[in-house]
């Protein structure tokens, strides 16, 4: 299974929009933000539906399209945003959803799909099993609740290739005897809530440091858990301590803090359990001789694998003056021996099919080799250069790795005197926009200093 954590934060975030406190400003500081907990599982099973959650699948590169089951834990807002279904609606076409859960939460979803919605309801309650699609889902208890005893669960879920998780947000310490559930269970990944950190009166409904490393004790002990079980701490809230500190705390723990927008990849043998490395995208822009290639290179630094783009394509060998080759030359020296470099306009093809990091420099050039392809200098016809952009855009989107793009800002200065320059400048303002607009992270380069813009 391939679970893309979409959030991983209390019901307010991490941190609080409206919260000055040391955890608040710290984590706003470092970019390290996390929305309301949930799981998108093969872009078909999603776990928990807040109101952030539509928006954190598409800042992911995720759409919703495809999903055919909903699963609920229970009905407080953070987990359970029914009009999310009204959007829905709006799209023709889409398969049937199931939307499961405890009876309250079922019930509140009812009056957002119109009588014609392929939308069915499935009530549950802790002790059922089901079956959706090739997924074999147990319904397990929480100790939680919105009203009533039994109106939070949790869920086990068994993936078509047999790999398993398990979905553990809200809930209080287990009892004992609740843990006859999980016996020998040994999932993959356990996403386990920690919202309180080391608040000293915890809610029974909820974990602190303390809790979790209780539950985690016995879900070892009873063979849930194994050494080759990925525990992620999610519902991470602002009571909890710094994120440096809380990752070295839950490291003692065998665990670690969920991030947004990470992929974890359960089922391999190899590295069942495991994170496969972020898939982040970065974005820099700036003017030239900014650094933003030395910026780029700098962020890939440490990984041996890269794959370098040059994104203009390979030079031709009649048109390159000297001063060209010596800066080529120069870029090449400076990167690490083990990076592997391909010369290529083809750089939708290299996303789409990256097993490793990717570095693409730069959009400029690569928009120039296009415009030069189609002829449009002459006919200034710029359908073919949109469908490349689009392309590009997509593959962009969809990439299985970490991915850099460096990029030239060059709409700051004087309006270009030529038509031949206004277009360039026109259109590669649309791509930049495009790519910065799906990027987890944005970078503007100014006189060597690297702002970030998101």
């Amino acid at each position: 299974m391939e679970v893309v954590l979409l959030g991983a934060g209390a019901a307010d975030g991490w941190p609080n929009p409206f919260c000055g406190c040391g955890s608040c400003v710290g984590a706003a500081s470092l970019c390290e933000t996390r929305g309301q907990t949930s799981a998108l599982v093969d872009d078909t099973l999603l776990l928990d539906c807040g109101p952030g959650v539509p928006g954190a699948a598409v800042r992911a590169g995720r759409l919703l399209a495809g999903v055919r089951f909903l699963l609920i834990t229970h009905a407080h807002t953070d987990h359970l945003e029914p009009h999310v279904l009204l959007s829905r609606s709006w799209v023709p076409g889409l398969d049937e959803l199931c939307v499961v859960g405890p009876t309250d939460a079922v019930d509140a979803c009812r009056d957002w799909v119109g009588p014609d919605d392929p939308v069915r309801f499935l009530p549950v309650a802790a002790g059922d099993r089901v079956r959706l699609g090739g997924y074999d889902v147990r319904v397990l208890p929480a100790r939680h609740r919105v009203f009533v005893d039994g109106d939070a669960v949790l869920y086990d879920v068994t993936g078509p290739d047999r790999s398993r998780l398990l979905w553990a947000t809200d809930t209080g310490t287990w009892p004992r005897s609740w843990f006859d559930v999980v016996v020998d269970a040994q999932y993959d990944a356990v996403f386990l809530e920690e919202t309180f950190g080391d608040r000293a009166v915890e809610s029974t409904g909820h974990l602190g440091l303390s809790g979790f490393g209780d539950m985690l004790a016995v879900m070892r002990e009873v063979g849930a858990a194994t050494e080759r079980t990925d525990v992620v701490a999610v519902h991470l809230g602002h009571h909890n301590p710094p994120i440096d500190e809380l990752g070295r705390r839950l490291a003692e723990l065998g665990a670690r803090p969920g991030r947004d927008g990470e992929v974890v990849e359960l089922g391999d043998p190899a590295a069942a359990g495991r994170t496969r490395p972020q898939r982040r995208h970065l974005f820099v822009t700036g003017g030239a001789r900014s650094g933003k290639s030395r910026y780029a290179e700098n962020h890939l630094a440490d990984v041996d694998d890269v794959v370098y783009v040059a994104a203009g394509g390979p030079p031709d060998p009649h048109s390159v003056d000297a001063e060209w080759a010596h800066r080529i030359d120069r870029h090449q020296r400076r990167r690490p021996s083990s990076w592997t470099t391909l010369e290529t306009t083809a750089v939708a093809d290299v996303l789409r099919a990256a097993t490793a990091p990717v570095l693409v420099d730069c959009l400029g050039t690569w928009l120039t080799a296009r415009l030069d392809h189609h002829g449009v200098w002459e006919s200034g016809d710029l359908n073919g250069v949109r469908r490349d952009v689009d392309e590009l855009v997509q593959a962009w989107r969809s990439c299985p790795v970490s991915a850099v793009a460096v990029s030239n800002e060059v709409g700051s200065g004087v309006v270009p005197a030529t038509p031949s320059g206004r277009l360039f400048r026109d259109e590669l303002g649309r791509l930049n926009a495009s790519i910065a607009s799906i990027s987890d992270t944005v970078v503007l380069m100014v006189a060597g200093q690297a702002l970030v813009v998101r």
